[in-house]
């Protein structure tokens, strides 16, 4: 007998004798039914929901109390997930734990690892977890606290989260197979090479523009340059101590670099108080930019175990950890909001931190925070390789995208507590400022906002306060965000002695946040691209072949990094003009994503046709606002709103000779930044309504036809078991229990699932 048919047999005898690999269907029946306790809790749950959006969106005083923020996205989230994900589960999703997945089938000890569900809701969370959710509602709170409020929290229950679950069902599915990828499966040629071309650009964006946060944050910050600085030899020491030095250990190189962390904020404070200090860390903005290029293309070669990996680490734990403890904060301290539910920019769409009317613009400037389509490139990216359990996906997909959108109204909430005044002299561009203190006054007074006058006292105490020169212009939402949490924060524990600790806290908690992102986006962006050459070039696609790794990367790199310095030397300020294009094409990617899994589900049979509207639902909403957005950018005769129509301003003055609206080199800038924002924009929206219509043609056919091509996997049966979500049931116990004494009795039987 071959050594094969005896590993078969063996193979066969060990499954006999196994425990259960899935909770009975039986027992998940039982599980669901409703007991008088459960009656009564989401009762309870489902009341204090009902009286804090009372409190947000009706009851409306002169001030409303931050702590109903906290509670009415608390019990929204506890309701979405019990009820909306589960109705997503039975009858779109329809996961079968009986069914090996991907990491469990492809075993290969790198790429495909059967991972605990809580260790791979953290990898997920700070993969998905940007600038987005840190920026984007910052930015929106100038329409007014309620229509973000109210985006970000409904929209990731019926939007955001149903993407982020359903990508990562359906790629898990397909072994792991990128959005691209699937694209080209479900909607042919045409419309796979549009989502992929779609993909990659869209990709350079995000990155530039997520860099261009972490740039803005720093720029002229000896404090904030050094103590981020710092958090690169940190990773690189904890890489090396979890490999080498103490293997396994993750728990405690965490709290080492948690310590090391809150060490180089407090060194940052000293070292900035020095001369050497500040010859040394007092950088420009353009500086910074050129050092974050080199330091993204670096971070993208080197071993994932030495840099990336250790960032998530430290990321995770500050990311979950400072939102909770500002969460905390905010129950402890209850600010209150004066801002308006709705201001008059949110009439006029001409206000001085982005330009737009609130349909569609709100919903594009709050982005991740509600609904994002870079996640879609992570749940079809590495987290599909290493889910344990099909049921698990609604926990790190759906669930990993509602702490996402937790974080977006912490942010909101934290942007909405600090004066109003000098909310908009951060946040408005050095052009309309000046970049002075005297300049931000006036402007912001000029404004004529009832009840916002403020002083140069102010601005300069502000500065003064957090340990910096100025925090006038200093767009880009994370500084706001910074003095927003700094001053709950001392509020709660350490008085006004300790703002100055807690905005570059927060600076280097949103450092951490972006730099994650900039990282692992450039490593998923150069897999894009070795893939896509590799249909030309097959040697591309070796990711182990060093001259692919390094010239992909290259391209991708010189590519963001120039978008990158566009933004920073951008006269009418980066953020302020190039944000809403990050918006609009993070959303359309969103739309790419919906399309294709939309044609996925209306291949699946009658069944699942009634239930398309789920998927529906978000791709329509998604569609019309980033097409609408789009034409406003393209057509729009407004010079502060389209892209064209600033351009061609601007191209006239200069042929003119006319000066009034800058020097020449100033115009020629605005020239040319407007002509790269205005060309993407066209071929974003082009390349995205194709993949839309080519989908919507796709699930016709399939809806006609009582279903389609089917591209899943073939099932293998699972030899593995584990729980579905964070806390295992008692069903679960049980199984795990017998789990446990079964691989007492039979040592091998690891190693035969291994080979399974």
């Amino acid at each position: 007998m071959s050594s094969s048919s005896r590993a078969s047999r063996s193979g066969d005898a060990v499954q006999d004798r196994m425990p259960p690999v899935a909770v009975s269907d039986q027992e998940l029946e039982r599980e669901s039914r409703w007991t008088l306790p459960k009656i009564a809790l989401w009762a309870v749950i489902a009341l204090l929901g009902g009286v804090a959006w009372t409190m947000i969106a009706i009851v409306r005083g002169e001030t409303v109390n931050a702590i109903w923020f906290v509670f009415a996205a608390v019990c929204t989230y506890f309701i979405g997930y019990r009820f909306y994900s589960k109705v997503i589960e039975r009858y779109i999703t329809r996961p079968d734990d009986r069914r090996a997945t991907p990491a469990e089938v492809k075993y290969d000890g790198k790429d495909y690892v059967p991972t605990d569900r809580r260790v791979l809701y953290g990898h997920h969370f700070a993969a998905i977890a940007g600038a987005g959710p840190l920026v984007g509602p910052v930015l929106a709170a100038q329409m007014g606290y309620l229509p973000g409020t109210i985006w970000i929290i409904v929209g990731v229950v019926l939007a955001g989260a149903v993407q982020d679950y359903t990508v990562l069902f359906f790629s898990m599915r397909r072994g792991g197979r990128t959005i691209g990828q699937m694209a080209r499966d479900e909607l042919g040629k045409i419309g796979g090479t549009a989502a992929i071309i779609a993909s990659l650009l869209i990709m350079l964006i995000i990155i530039a523009i997520l860099a261009l946060v972490v740039v803005n944050a720093l720029g002229e910050s000896p404090w904030g340059v050094f103590s981020v600085a710092m958090t690169i030899p940190i990773a690189l020491f904890m890489g090396v101590y979890l490999r080498y030095l103490r293997p396994g250990r993750v728990t405690e190189v965490s709290i080492i670099g948690f310590v090391l962390l809150i060490l180089a904020i407090i060194g940052g404070g000293a070292v900035a108080a020095t001369d050497w200090g500040q010859a040394m860390f007092h950088l420009d903005r353009t500086t910074i930019a050129w050092g974050i290029i080199v330091y993204g293309f670096i971070a993208a070669i080197l071993p994932v175990w030495l840099l990336l990996a250790p960032r998530d680490y430290l990321s995770t734990f500050m990311k979950i950890g400072v939102i909770v403890m500002l969460a905390a904060a905010i129950v402890l301290v209850r600010p209150e909001i004066t801002v308006p539910a709705f201001t008059e920019f949110a009439e006029t769409g001409l206000g001085p931190v982005f330009a737009g009317p609130l349909f569609p613009f709100l919903f594009v400037t709050i982005a991740c925070g509600a609904l994002s389509g870079f996640h879609a490139l992570i749940s079809s990216g590495t987290t599909p390789k290493l889910i344990e359990k099909e049921r698990q996906t609604r926990f790190i997909g759906y669930g990993g995208m509602l702490m996402e959108s937790f974080v977006a109204i912490m942010a909101l909430v934290a942007a909405l507590s600090i004066d109003q005044g000098i909310y908009y002299a951060m946040n408005s561009s050095a052009a309309a400022t000046g970049g002075t203190v005297e300049g931000a006054v006036a402007f912001v007074n000029s404004l004529g906002l009832t009840g916002v006058q403020i002083t140069p006292e102010m601005l300069t105490s502000t500065a003064a306060a957090v340990g910096e020169q100025t925090i006038v212009s200093r767009t880009g939402g994370a500084p706001t965000l910074a003095l927003g949490l700094a001053n709950i924060m001392q509020q709660a524990l350490g008085g006004p002695a300790l703002m100055a600790f807690w905005y570059h806290f927060a600076i280097m908690f949103e450092a951490l946040f972006i730099l994650t992102a900039v990282d692992a986006g450039t490593r998923v962006a150069r897999f894009m691209l070795q893939d896509s050459i590799g249909a030309w070039i097959p040697k591309f696609r070796d990711v182990s072949w060093r001259p692919g790794v390094w010239i992909c990367t290259a391209i991708m790199v010189a590519g963001w990094g120039w978008i990158l310095i566009l933004g920073v030397t951008d006269p009418l300020g980066g953020i302020n003009t190039f944000f809403p294009l990050f918006g609009i094409a993070n959303q359309l990617l969103a739309a790419i994503a919906l399309a294709v899994v939309f044609a996925i589900v209306a291949k699946r049979g009658p069944s699942y046709v009634k239930w398309l509207w789920i998927i529906g639902l978000p791709l329509a909403f998604a569609s019309v606002v980033t097409i609408t957005a789009s034409m406003y950018k393209i057509f729009s005769p407004v010079p502060a709103i389209g892209y064209w129509a600033n351009h061609f301003k601007y191209l006239a003055a200069q042929q003119s000779g006319d000066d009034s609206l800058g020097s020449p080199e100033v115009v020629s800038a605005v020239i040319r930044n407007t002509a790269v924002q205005g060309t993407l924009s066209i071929i974003f929206v082009t390349l995205a309504i194709v993949v839309i219509a080519i989908a919507l043609g796709v699930a016709i056919k399939a809806i006609v036809r009582g279903g389609g091509e089917n591209h899943e996997d073939e099932a293998v049966p699972s030899r593995r078991f584990a729980p579905a979500s964070l806390i295992a049931t008692k069903a679960e116990r049980e199984i795990e229990k017998q789990w446990v004494e079964y691989e007492a009795e039979n040592p091998d039987a690891r190693r035969v699932a291994a080979n399974h």
